[in-house]
């Protein structure tokens, strides 16, 4: 995974987002992360919090390595190692020098994207199931490769190259759960912030960072007049 290592997070059964609050009974405290919020009641429905568990944490995934692919490159571009477009111009830097047209990489994309959502899905409502005889190709010897285990959402294998979770009990192999989780919903957070800053200030995290190391009182958020619409005289302006 890309999480950067953390301290032993605290999410056990007893644990609520709110100190002094209550939990709802639908949330145990047995999953990776909960503390007990979900305002909505989203997760009432025990098939609908299975399905939202196993979402949260590909995006959680998928959070992480945008992040580490926005500013290792970025850090990197300015530090003359590398000469690579910024986040948000990489696309149209791709689009120029394509292989194939945009319908053609879209529905390639929704095929492969909707193969492996609807097994995805299939393994949740019972687990194990996607690797059973069968449930691929019947004859290929496909099953093993695209099989689930009945750790839906944690396959090991290739997935595990320094053997940390399978080598782990119960209580090492929850911690790291806890620790990629709770570092995945801080890139998705951190993601949400890549995309205000490029909206706000036209910019990439790297360009806003530098820019307010140089003039800390003049280039923050208070004097952003995007971040503060009545703000006059922002260095935006």
């Amino acid at each position: 995974m890309v999480a950067l290592a953390s301290p032993s997070v605290d999410m056990g059964k007893g644990a609520t987002f709110a100190p002094g609050g209550s939990r709802p009974k639908w949330l145990k405290g047995e999953l990776p992360g909960d503390v007990g919020f979900d305002p909505l009641k989203l997760g009432e429905d025990p098939e609908a919090l299975a399905w939202y568990v196993q979402a949260e944490l590909v995006h959680a995934r998928f959070a992480m390595a945008a992040t580490a692919g926005i500013l290792i490159p970025g850090a990197l571009t300015r530090a003359g190692v590398l000469a690579v477009p910024a986040w948000y111009e990489a696309g149209e830097v791709a689009n120029d020098g394509k292989f194939a047209t945009f319908g053609t990489l879209l529905t390639v994309q929704i095929i492969l994207m909707g193969f492996a959502e609807t097994r995805r899905w299939l393994d949740i409502k019972n687990p194990g199931s996607m690797g059973a005889t069968g449930s691929f190709s019947p004859g290929q010897g496909f099953e093993k490769a695209f099989g689930g285990t009945d750790k839906v959402g944690y396959p090991g294998g290739i997935f595990d190259p320094l053997g940390l979770y399978k080598n782990g009990d119960a209580a090492k192999q929850m911690d790291l759960k806890n620790k990629e989780i709770a570092n995945g919903r801080l890139a998705m957070l951190a993601m949400l912030g890549f995309y205000g800053q490029h909206g706000s200030t036209e910019g990439d995290p790297i360009d806003n960072w530098l820019a307010h190391i140089a003039d800390p009182w003049h280039v923050n958020v208070a004097t952003n007049a995007i971040a503060v619409p009545w703000l006059k005289g922002g260095y935006l302006n």
